[in-house]
Formats: C-alpha cells, sequence, structure tokens
C-alpha cells in the first residue's frame, strides 16, 4: 500500500510528463452468462493497440468485495487510501462548482427525484431531468425553504444534482444520508453516527438536514417527475495534502462533471475549464500541455450508461473514447493510464465490487500477451490484481520519479 510520507521522501524532481484516462465505471459483466462484457462488445481498436504495448491487469478500488463511492474510488487513482481519508460527497460537488466552502459549513449533495403517492422513491434521478429544469427547482427551494438558526445555500450543479450547504455554529459532519440507494423505499431520515466524535453537532446537522428535506417535499410536492429531494454525503471539508506536496507533480484536472474537478481540486490539482465533449476536453490536454506534469482525463458516460442498465450504449460510448486515445498519444507521453474508478455492470445498474480493467504503457514497463483491452485480457497481463492506491507510485516510478530506497 503506497504510504504518503514514505512517497514523499522518495520523489525526484523530473521533465516527465503522466496522463491518466479514467473512463468512470467502465469494468462490466456480460448480460448473459458467457456473452462480452461492455468493454469487449465494443470495437476498440486504439485501445487494443495500446494494450499490446502495455502492462495490463486489475485495480481494486478498495479491498476486494467492497463497492465504491465515486469519491473513494478516485482518491484510490490519485494515490489516496480512500479508508483514510474519508470525504463527504457534498464537499466535492460544492468545490467542483466553486461554492467558497467554509470550514464550518456542512455540504450534501442532492438529488431531485421521483417518489410515488405513498412516498416511495420510483426513480433516484427523476428521469435526469435537464440541468434547465435544476436551476429552476433549486430556485423554488430557496425561495420556499427557510430553516430557523442556520443558513442555507442550494445550488444546481448539473441534470438531477445539486449541492446543500448548511452554515452556522455548532454543526458537525458525522450524519447518514436520506437516499435508501434503491427503489420502493421512502428516503430515509437523516440520523447522527453511531462512531460521531460530537454528538451534539452531529444531531444539530441531522435535526437542520431534515427540516431541509420535510420543506423540500412540501415545496415540491406537484412538481413532475423530480417531486422530492434525497441527501447524500453531508460532511465538512477535510485537510489533505496535495498532489505537490505528497508527489512532486504539477497536476491539472479535466473533468466536465462538477464533483469530479471538486475531488481534483481537493487535492490541490488545476481544474481546467473546457466545454463539455470529449473533443474538448482532448483540445484542453493538448493546449495544456506544457504547464502540467500529471493530467488527469475524465469521461463520465461509461458510467452513466451502467446506471441505466443500457449495456448497448455502454458499448457505444466506449467506442467513442477509442477514437481519441491517438490524441494523447500523439502527445508522448512517459507514462499512459487508461483505467477506471469503479466497475459499473449495465448488468447490475450500479457501481460494484469488481476489479476494474487497467493498463498502464511506458517505455519501462514489461509487456505482456494482452491483444485487447478487456477483462478477459487484463486477467492474464503483468500488471496482476494491484489496489488502486499502487498507481500513482507505479506511474512515478516509470516516469523516473523515485529514487531507490535504501542503501
Amino acid at each position: 500500500m503506497a504510504d504518503l510520507e514514505f512517497i514523499k521522501k522518495l520523489v525526484l524532481p523530473a521533465q516527465t510528463k503522466i496522463v491518466f484516462l479514467v473512463m468512470d465505471g467502465v469494468g462490466g459483466l456480460p448480460m448473459e452468462e458467457g456473452g462480452p462484457t461492455e468493454l469487449e462488445a465494443a470495437r476498440t481498436p486504439n485501445l487494443d493497440e495500446l494494450a499490446r504495448r502495455s502492462s495490463c491487469g486489475f485495480t481494486i478500488p478498495i479491498s476486494p468485495g467492497i463497492t465504491p463511492g465515486s469519491g473513494p474510488g478516485h482518491l484510490g487513482i490519485f494515490g489516496y487510501d480512500p479508508c483514510r481519508f474519508v470525504i463527504g460527497r457534498g464537499v466535492l460537488e460544492a468545490l467542483g462548482i466553486d461554492f467558497d466552502l467554509q470550514p464550518q459549513d456542512v455540504a450534501a449533495r442532492g438529488n431531485f427525484c421521483s417518489v410515488d403517492d405513498q412516498g416511495r422513491v420510483t426513480d433516484r434521478r427523476a428521469g435526469r431531468i435537464s440541468t434547465d429544469k435544476c436551476v429552476e427547482l433549486t430556485t423554488l427551494l430557496r425561495k420556499k425553504v427557510k430553516v430557523p438558526g442556520v443558513d442555507i445555500f442550494v445550488e444546481p450543479v448539473k441534470e438531477h444534482r445539486f449541492v446543500l450547504v448548511l452554515r452556522g455554529e455548532g454543526l458537525g459532519g458525522e450524519v447518514t444520508e436520506s437516499d435508501p440507494q434503491q427503489l420502493g423505499i421512502a428516503p430515509l431520515r437523516i440520523e447522527p453516527l453511531a462512531s460521531t466524535s460530537n454528538p451534539k453537532a452531529s444531531q444539530r446537522t441531522a435535526a437542520l438536514a431534515n427540516e431541509f428535506v420535510d420543506q423540500a417535499r412540501e415545496a415540491l410536492k406537484h412538481e413532475r417527475p423530480a417531486n422530492m429531494v434525497l441527501l447524500r454525503g453531508l460532511d465538512k471539508r477535510p485537510e489533505i495534502p496535495t498532489m505537490q506536496e505528497a508527489f512532486g507533480l504539477r497536476a491539472a484536472a479535466i473533468a466536465v462533471y462538477p464533483m469530479y474537478r471538486g475531488l481534483a481540486k481537493l487535492v490541490g490539482m488545476d481544474a481546467l475549464s473546457s466545454g463539455t465533449t470529449l473533443s474538448d476536453e482532448f483540445d484542453m490536454l493538448e493546449r495544456a500541455w506544457p504547464d502540467y506534469d500529471f493530467f488527469y482525463l475524465h469521461y463520465k458516460y461509461t458510467d452513466s450508461r451502467g446506471e441505466d442498465g443500457d449495456f448497448q450504449a455502454k458499448v457505444s460510448v466506449i467506442e467513442e473514447f477509442d477514437r481519441f486515445v491517438p490524441r494523447a498519444l500523439a502527445l508522448k507521453p512517459d507514462v499512459l493510464v487508461v483505467t477506471g474508478d469503479h466497475s459499473t455492470p449495465a448488468l447490475l445498474r450500479a457501481h460494484s465490487w469488481h476489479p476494474v480493467p487497467t493498463m498502464m504503457y511506458s517505455r519501462y514497463c514489461r509487456c505482456d500477451d494482452a491483444q485487447q483491452y478487456s477483462e478477459r485480457a487484463c486477467s492474464r497481463g503483468a500488471l496482476g490484481n494491484i489496489r488502486a492506491v499502487d498507481l500513482i507510485p507505479l506511474a512515478l516510478a516509470n516516469a523516473l520519479r523515485l529514487a531507490k530506497f535504501g542503501a
């Protein structure tokens, strides 16, 4: 396992460049026993050619059998042990939209959702309403919801997502979520965690968050399809070393969705502005190439299509991503990693515990017999099964950025 203080002592200055291409939720499963996964069904000549020149294998986001959220999955990719650095998704969403999050604030990631007449969740994302509709609904909540004793900020993010920030004295971030993570169940009441270090502060936060949810239900009761809210990842902003401090890297993030930009900013990356298409993201990669040592480029739609349960749509977006891989290779990075933060099989319609197909290219990688970038090929690759947190030390080594340990 990578240890930040240990790695920091070995870091060497260098001019080498590292690129991480992250297809969110890229790992999959066959829809029928013995059939292909989404990666195996996709036509990916560029990724397959890269696999033949790379070390292939699997990364384990947390530990075997544990299903990661997007935050922990990405922290591991960036070299931070997600079991040590536990960060609420609300903080990441708030930072991702450039909200000025204060030390005393508690932030939550919100979903507009659909509930039936009995209050049971029928769609956790309200059909992925448009961002314009999200703006309309957050404006409505600002007008209608007033919780005494605390300042409330309700900010639109993208599609069904919004950020809730509670600002006031005596708040704590150690509380549960209201999202039941499944259909047919009413939203949960928010409670202090049993392990909370400050019960009084956590109880206050839980009571305020529940009051917000109750008032939001009333304000949205005539809306369709978004007639309720779910809150996830309530937390305060933590202290965490930057990638410059830990790994000696001037790091840049190219990501469309705010949550991933927020996570990148939390670990000290510059979140570069780009448009919303893959072409826009690769344009930014090319423009920023002289200015940074490390680039993280994020692609969301592999995850979204998996969560929708749309196998063929996930195949299609993998094929779209494949067409852009030559643009990264043309920049001649010293290390190029292709991976994901977790698996999202269309079969399960959700994140899963399955290891993530991963490959690393550099002049110093030992190649293997993998002929394509896929689950079956990666199962036989030279990279083996490693924890995602070990990707950064391996990339640093292959970029000649780590000194020898010991005499």
